[in-house]
């Protein structure tokens, strides 16, 4: 069985997704050491962008506001995470204090431009599909108590039980949360057309390592995108 998919129709919105599975993590709040180092490496992007607008104007992050659109979202009132976390980190000159794991990947997606998110494996019914939606389906996001219902032809990352495990890049389901119990994570990357090659091996390749040395376990690639 797979553990990760992608359906034709994301593909032809732009839309590339792939994910690993980390077991054995160890999730805690962040060291001072940890938040240190993701302070070391927000450095360079005070460098990188003068203003917001080159965040916005960035290939990867435009190409997704564009995809947003494309499914009827109007990215000025709700832009995909990685500009708002780009963004956060610039004013901010910090990103935010969640756990190890999330403030690690954190600043692996400001660095690269990509979309990262974990889900508590084994809170998850295989396979997990980004995929458009019919509409109807029920959302109940993070931090929240109260479901929502999502339109047809908006997309989500779904499980084999119909549930939103996340909400286009924007919002993650509130059941599928990492807390200090999960052992066991899917970690979804997501890119678009202005990613190369180059760089999904090398955002594969960081989160492996970054992950593995400050939250411990293993990791393996249960999907690589098709990048065609």
């Amino acid at each position: 069985m797979s553990t990760f998919e992608v359906s034709g129709d994301c593909q032809r919105l732009g839309l590339r997704s792939g994910a690993l599975v980390l077991r054995g993590v160890q999730i805690s709040a962040s060291s001072e050491l940890l938040r240190r180092r993701i302070g070391d490496g927000l450095l360079s992007l005070q460098n990188q962008y003068r203003d917001l607008s080159e965040v916005r104007a960035q290939p990867a992050v435009a190409e997704f506001r564009e995809i947003h659109r494309r499914v009827g979202a109007n990215p000025r009132k709700q832009p995909p995470s990685v500009q708002s976390l780009l963004q956060y980190a610039l004013k901010q000159k910090s990103l935010p204090q969640i756990n190890n794991l999330v403030d690690i990947y954190n600043l692996i997606s400001v660095q690269t431009c990509f979309s990262m998110g974990a889900h508590d494996l084994d809170r998850l019914a295989l396979p997990v599909v980004l995929q458009t939606l019919r509409g109807g389906e029920e959302f109940t996001p993070l931090g929240s108590s109260t479901s929502r219902t999502l339109s047809p032809g908006d997309f989500a990352y779904v499980d084999a039980q119909r549930r939103v495990v996340c909400w286009r890049d924007v919002q993650q389901a509130d059941f599928s949360k990492v807390v200090e119990r999960t052992k066991n994570v899917l970690l979804i990357i997501e890119g678009n057309t202005a990613h190369t090659g180059e760089d999904f091996a090398n955002v594969f390749d960081r989160s492996t390592e970054w992950i593995t040395e400050w939250c411990g376990g293993s990791a393996e690639i249960a999907h690589f995108p098709n990048l065609s």
